[in-house]
């Protein structure tokens, strides 16, 4: 998710790159990246079960992650796709001050449980000024983000997919089915200490970082995810009975999710 000029018009958050950050290591990984880099950071979560749904999904709360994560693969195999459908949403300001307010969705295999690596391709919606602006992007951890030469606007309907076909080798696809655009690109691992082990899959709407501080989470409406798949051993996992995230922050619950059916869920803002 590289967070360029464009994307942010006349912020004072200036930042050249991003990464998607498993859950430990995040200060080595701050000093390494400097202040200002964009961070795609873990899930921060507070505590563990904090509700049940009814279908048996854990439902716990993070402070910028809302999505659906199977946090472990079936026996005797790992998770060699992950893919969904969803619509780019139209984010607005939740104040009047004219700063830069963003959100993100993507999915992902690994960086949830397993922490060396992570695979992943999504996009970013901005709002600023009452001007909108959109990126998509891929990203094998711990290499920086990069950006796609994709068209974006709200209301596209895009699918996002990526896949492995070994632990140090995997592709990141972005399709526009509203305008006929698609955009593949072929990732290895950038080291032998950072491939995957295929032991999560997620689909995550995200409030990001900028240097030391959370980018202000945009009013992005709801964002339906549908087709939600992961792939393992041959079969195909939905996102029934799996871990549920809900934005929380300051005590307030700000991106809730609802499990629609085994390959369907929605975000809602709050």
């Amino acid at each position: 998710m590289k967070f360029t000029t464009t994307t942010i018009l006349t912020t004072a958050i200036l930042a050249g790159s991003s990464i998607a950050a498993p859950r430990s290591g995040l200060s080595d990984r701050l000093q390494a990246r400097g202040a200002l880099s964009r961070q795609s950071l873990p899930a921060e979560k507070k505590g563990v079960l904090l509700k049940q749904t009814t279908q048996g999904a854990n439902v716990q709360y993070s402070k910028n992650w809302a999505g659906v994560v199977r946090e472990k693969p079936p026996p005797s195999a790992t998770y060699t796709a992950v893919s969904a459908t969803f619509t780019v949403p139209e984010p607005t300001a939740t104040d009047k001050s004219g700063e830069m307010q963003a959100v993100s969705a993507w999915v992902g295999i690994d960086g949830d449980t397993y922490t060396k690596a992570i695979l992943q391709t999504g996009i970013d919606a901005y709002i600023q000024n009452g001007k909108q602006t959109f990126d998509a992007w891929y990203e094998w951890y711990p290499l920086s983000a990069e950006n796609f030469d994709l068209e974006l606007s709200a209301g596209d309907v895009v699918v996002a997919k990526v896949k492995s076909y070994s632990p140090s080798k995997g592709v990141a696809i972005i399709e526009n089915k509203s305008s006929g655009q698609s955009v593949t690109k072929t990732l290895s691992a950038p080291s032998a200490s950072a491939t995957l082990a295929g032991q999560n899959a997620e689909w995550i709407v995200e409030d990001f970082n900028s240097g030391t501080s959370m980018v202000p989470l945009a009013n992005f409406g709801k964002i339906d995810f549908a087709g939600a798949q992961a792939e393992a051993g041959g079969a195909k996992y939905g996102v029934n009975n799996v871990a549920v995230l809900d934005i929380q922050q300051n005590g307030n619950v700000k991106a809730h999710v609802k499990i629609l059916s085994d390959s369907e869920f929605s975000v809602t803002y709050q």
